[in-house]
């Protein structure tokens, strides 16, 4: 008996595709949806865009169908943060050089570094510059230099920067009635500078803040008398106006 043949299909593509075309547009919007909702990012969006030069249809040199600007373009904040960091850096480039100015003349090197870091310019007192061990009382040799830094700082260039002050110590417990333990110690330290700054340099107290970390941000091993040397500090930290989201600060701690 011969088998029975397959019908001829009536329709011009298979029914399959009908199902097939509708996950295709349902995808399409889904990614549609998610780009609509992302934040785009200018820089990177170029970046891959210019990875594409020559292929996909996208030629070097070529005009877009549209004369209007692309998404990212129409957005203002991402211009105004460009140029502000830009601005801001420069400010923080300038007032690096004249703090590294005033440490060379002054033989500070040892005893004071400045770097610029993700968070801002990190003006940095190693060690036992400002206080002794176990005291947060700012010792009277680095009067001078704090007076220089508050001048500066509110100087008409720098009297809008936001100012923090760090307090550091190493791992070592205190406990004493003023200190029960390092908490207090770098809080305290901290809260001493700013003091200093507003009573003596008349800086505004709007601008200032006061941050004590203990031992818990070091910036070396504390298994070796170097090491908790280097963590043993208070960092006064020129704020940058704009700092990227997506930027991790990493803080370090001392004594």
């Amino acid at each position: 008996m011969a088998k029975d043949k397959c019908p001829e299909c009536k329709c011009a593509v298979p029914e399959y595709m009908a199902t097939y075309g509708d996950l295709v547009t349902l995808l399409m919007c889904f990614f549609v949806l998610l780009f609509a909702f992302s934040s785009i990012d200018a820089q990177k969006f170029e970046a891959v865009m210019e990875s594409f030069q020559g292929s996909a249809g996208v030629l070097e040199g070529g005009k877009s169908l549209s004369e209007a600007p692309f998404v990212f373009d129409a957005m203002p904040e991402n211009t105004k943060e460009s140029s502000e960091s830009i601005i801001d850096q420069d400010k923080l480039e300038t007032l690096k050089q004249q703090v590294e100015e005033y440490i060379s003349e002054n033989n500070m090197e040892a005893e004071v570094d400045v770097q610029l870091e993700a968070k801002g310019l990190v003006i940095r007192f190693k060690d036992n510059v400002l206080f002794d061990s176990g005291s947060a009382v700012i010792k009277i040799a680095s009067i001078d230099i704090l007076e220089f830094l508050g001048d500066l700082l509110n100087s008409d260039e720098f009297m809008n920067e936001q100012i923090r002050v760090e307090g550091h110590t190493d791992d070592i417990p205190i406990k004493t009635l003023l200190y029960p333990s390092n908490w207090e110690l770098s809080t305290h330290r901290a809260s001493n500078v700013v003091k200093f700054f507003i009573e003596s340099a008349q800086m505004m107290p709007d601008r200032l803040s006061a941050s004590g970390y203990g031992e818990y941000h070091p910036i070396a091993t504390n298994e070796t008398p170097e090491g908790r040397a280097a963590n043993r500090r208070v960092d006064i930290v020129v704020i940058k106006s704009i700092v990227d989201t997506a930027e991790t600060t990493k803080d370090t701690g001392g004594q």
